[in-house]
C-alpha cells in the first residue's frame, strides 16, 4: 500500500493556473501507474490524467487536454499536475491514485478542493 497526500488546491479565477502535488510514501514510488481524478459536487468521480511508471506515457481526459499536465519525480516521490486555462467546470475536489501490479487504482489521497471562479 502507498499513503498518498495532495496540495496546492486552491480558488482562481477562470483562466488562471493551478499546480496540484501529490507525495507518496510506504512503498516504492517508481513502481506505480499514478492517476489524477476529480470529483465535481453531484457528480460522479471522473478521470483526469495518468502517467506511466517512468513518465513517459500519458494520458488525459479529452476535456483536459492541452490544459492540463501530468508529470512526475520519481526521486521526490511526487507526482504533479499543472492545470492552466482553467474553467468554472474544472471546479472539484481533486484525487491522486496509485495503481500497482493489478492495474487498478486501490491507493488514493484524500483529496483537494479546486475552485474555479468566472
Amino acid at each position: 500500500q502507498v499513503q498518498l497526500v495532495e496540495s496546492g488546491g486552491g480558488l482562481v479565477q477562470a483562466g488562471g493556473s493551478l499546480r496540484l502535488s501529490c507525495a507518496a510514501s510506504g512503498r516504492t514510488f517508481s513502481n506505480y501507474v499514478m492517476g489524477w481524478f476529480r470529483q465535481a459536487p453531484g457528480k460522479e468521480r471522473e478521470f483526469v490524467a495518468a502517467i506511466s511508471w517512468n513518465g513517459i506515457t500519458t494520458n488525459y481526459a479529452d476535456s483536459v487536454k492541452e490544459r492540463f499536465t501530468i508529470s512526475r519525480n520519481n526521486a521526490k516521490n511526487t507526482v504533479y499536475l499543472q492545470m492552466n486555462s482553467l474553467k468554472p467546470e474544472d471546479t472539484a475536489v481533486y484525487y491522486c491514485a496509485a495503481a500497482g501490479a493489478t492495474n487498478e487504482y486501490n491507493d488514493w489521497g484524500q483529496g483537494t478542493q479546486v475552485t474555479v471562479s468566472s
